[in-house]
């Protein structure tokens, strides 16, 4: 029986032989290799790439859907996670190793998973998504782009990413009303990894700042601009937000925790 998409759980499912085929190719998966799919769907990915591993863990909350994953591969090789993946300890998943994970992800939880992810950044060997073109735009911009933002600054402080490929609608089934886009994104290695002193201060800071991202920077910061010293950063007070380099935004975030402005915490927590 034909499964239906559902809305609401933002259903669209991939069915582009060559658009599968490229992603796979992407992503290059080894036999050995512990990968987790978010939303595996009707298996377009999953087959493809059960092919090639020894074992496969798909997170999916679709019941139905889980039925068929169950009824298609053995639990020796196919571990299913059935629940809202906003709500699934990755670390736990990981038990010590690292992850590869993928996945053609809902676009209403995408900014939200992107960030729930973060948390295991340490625990992650890559990571290629899906994406509503819009959203990796977003995720993959440079200062000073139109497309930069708080989503750029907070991605671009544990990863380095980049877009691979555009997907059109009709890839889908059914089609959405946007272009998709595959991102890869791999966290930062020891040697070009920084964390700021407070990750709390840091995403206080960068929302803050672009809450109003047409203003000059120590106008969206309101009253934390007076405990900034703005000359000894190298950071102009007249500069907008989307002219602010990751760095600077931890520079300045660190600055305002050493005042007693922004929380104090341990670097990532």
């Amino acid at each position: 029986m034909a499964h239906q998409a559902r809305k609401r759980f933002g259903q669209h499912f991939l069915h582009d032989e060559a658009v599968i085929e490229a992603i796979v190719r992407a992503i290059n998966p080894r036999a050995d290799e512990h990968m987790v799919e978010i939303g595996p769907g009707l298996s377009a990915l999953t087959a493809p790439l059960m092919a090639r591993l020894d074992h496969l863990t798909v997170v999916e909350l679709d019941r139905d859907l889980v039925g068929r994953l169950r009824h298609a591969w053995p639990e020796s090789r196919l571990r299913i996670v059935q629940g809202d993946v906003l709500g699934v300890d990755f670390g736990d998943i990981a038990g010590g190793g690292a992850l590869r994970i993928v996945g053609n992800l809902p676009y209403n939880i995408s900014t939200p998973l992107l960030f729930h992810l973060m948390r295991w950044a340490d625990q992650v060997r890559d990571q290629h998504f899906m994406l509503q073109r819009e959203v990796v735009d977003r995720m993959v911009a440079r200062p000073g782009s139109s497309h930069y933002g708080r989503l750029s600054v907070m991605l671009q402080a544990r990863y380095r990413m980049v877009s691979l490929f555009d997907v059109p609608p009709e890839a889908f089934d059914p089609p959405p009303r946007v272009v998709s886009a595959v991102v890869r994104m791999r966290p930062l290695g020891a040697d070009a990894i920084r964390l700021p002193r407070s990750q709390a201060a840091f995403e206080q800071l960068v929302a803050r700042a672009f809450e109003q991202r047409r203003k000059m920077v120590r106008s969206s910061l309101g009253a934390w601009a007076a405990s900034l010293p703005w000359e000894a950063l190298g950071v102009a007070p007249t500069a907008r937000p989307q002219e602010l380099s990751v760095t600077q935004f931890m520079d300045m975030a660190d600055a305002l925790t050493e005042a007693g402005v922004l929380p104090q915490a341990g670097p990532g927590r």
